[in-house]
């Protein structure tokens, strides 16, 4: 009876499929964590406020600055203000992606989570390809409807911008990306945070303040130092003329950009493997 019993608790063991039950796979996992992401009041209204923030404000400031930018008095180029309100949905994607990870900490569901999915990178990665799908395609979406808006009022300037013009078309993807990388910057943060609060305070201090003082400090220190912060080096790519002309070239800024990111991914995605839930 004891060999019995014996065969039976091994038979059991967790660490083997249960008879039936097949393991599961990323598939699995990423529909899991797809969603959790859309089942969530808080993704749908930050997605909306992307769209209204980066769309409407594009559209509101060409409406306003047209007749201006087309006297010859304007020291600006028309293509700064084409995508002019994804400077303000930044916000909703750092929003977005500090959710994705410390809601689940607030709620506890993490721990449900890695039980029925102990695979801690295939968790991790799920969520960073939904978090990158969705805010992708928002970014996108909301600076071609923003474009499509405002350079409507500056055509009737004779102002306008096609997409064929240098750089017009590559901030349209490039809005998409570095919305993507603003996320998977705010959601690492929060991995290593595991507060909501927190991750936000963090992550917008170094976007909008710290990107900017940056610049204050002396010498070639305080010029390069602003050139590779994170928001500085990355959103460069989202607009066709850039209202700092000290940004470094717009994709060698992304690529500074992603490589900051991937690496606070990694150490995010370390600690998140050793730490309890």
């Amino acid at each position: 009876m004891t060999v019995t019993s014996t065969d039976t608790t091994v038979a059991l063991d967790p660490n083997r499929n249960v008879p039936g039950a097949p393991r599961p796979g990323f598939a699995h996992t990423l529909r899991a964590e797809w969603i959790k992401f859309w089942t969530v009041r808080s993704t749908m209204w930050a997605t909306v406020m992307l769209f209204v923030l980066g769309a409407g404000l594009t559209v509101l400031i060409c409406a306003t600055n047209a007749e201006w930018l087309a006297s010859g008095e304007a020291d600006e180029h028309p293509g700064s203000f084409i995508t002019f309100g994804m400077t303000f949905a930044q916000i909703t994607a750092i929003v977005l992606g500090t959710l994705a990870v410390t809601s689940e900490y607030g709620t506890g569901m993490i721990r449900a989570t890695l039980a029925a999915t102990p695979r801690r990178g295939s968790v991790l990665a799920a969520k960073a390809l939904v978090l990158t799908a969705t805010l992708f395609v928002a970014g996108v979406v909301t600076a071609v409807a923003g474009y499509l808006g405002g350079n409507w009022f500056l055509e009737r300037e004779g102002i306008g911008m096609a997409l064929s013009d240098d750089g017009v078309l590559r901030s349209m993807v490039g809005s998409g990306l570095y919305m993507a990388g603003l996320g998977l910057l705010a959601a690492a943060v929060g991995l290593l945070v595991r507060h909501t609060a927190a991750a936000l305070s963090a992550v917008l201090a170094l976007v909008f303040v710290v990107g900017n003082m940056v610049f204050l400090l002396p010498g070639a220190w305080g010029e390069w130092a602003g050139k590779l912060m994170p928001g500085n080096a990355g959103s460069g790519i989202a607009a066709p003329v850039s209202f700092n002309p000290q940004l470094l070239d717009p994709w060698i800024g992304f690529a500074v950009f992603a490589a900051e990111v991937a690496t606070l991914l990694a150490v995010a995605w370390a600690v998140f493997r050793r730490r309890d839930a």
